[in-house]
């Protein structure tokens, strides 16, 4: 009985040390949102616009008709890559890694590992990891603990009807009428901009 005893005391105290370092591994990820973050996404824009609006033009003419990309980076490597076709995602057509796969979905896109090549220095030119193709065209600028910031750039200024949509000082800002400043939390992370969040506290 003292064995159990003890197991119990053991085992209750490293739950206890694993509930504890959880929390604080929490509280130290959310503690990277920074006020300076959207000002970053601003000031990349200003300093990078030509090249961010450069990959706008770069996928929309390499890409057929009737499919859209998803594509991210991870330093030098594929992270995420997903075609979408007629509006649907082709559940065959998704990837994490370099594989036989990516081959396939290459050749889906009439694409070669030069074209990925070409993107992947155009988002560098630019400071962004990734692009999801459409209207908008949303550029992702920068992976921040369980969020991401983004741009998204419109093929025309945001008409009015829209414009509460991606200016909600919330998920949107409406830099210019035809650019949207994006964050995207995570399942659990903070689903406004971390200044307009701490804001309406």
């Amino acid at each position: 009985m003292k064995i159990l005893k003890w197991i119990l005391i053991i085992g209750g105290g490293a739950f206890a040390l694993y509930i504890v370092g959880s929390i604080v591994m929490i509280i130290a990820m959310f503690a990277q949102f920074d006020s300076s973050s959207y000002e970053e996404l601003v000031s990349n824009y200003e300093d990078k616009s030509i090249e961010i609006r450069s990959l706008e033009d770069f996928i929309s003419s390499r890409l057929p008709q009737n499919k859209n990309i998803e594509i991210e980076f991870e330093n030098y490597s594929i992270s995420r890559f997903y075609v979408k076709i007629d509006g649907k995602y082709n559940p065959n057509l998704d990837i994490g890694t370099k594989s036989v796969e990516e081959e396939d979905l290459l050749k889906e896109l009439n694409w070669t590992y030069k074209t990925i090549d070409s993107l992947k220095q155009k988002l560098d030119n630019g400071n962004c990891i990734s692009i999801q193709s459409g209207n908008p065209c949303q550029i992702g600028y920068r992976r921040h603990g369980m969020g991401m910031y983004f741009y998204n750039l419109f093929d025309e200024p945001v008409p009015d009807s829209l414009t509460n949509n991606y200016n909600d000082s919330c998920r949107y800002i409406l830099y210019e009428r035809d650019v949207a400043m994006e964050w995207l939390g995570g399942a659990i992370g903070v689903q406004c901009f971390p200044e307009f969040n701490r804001k309406k506290r």
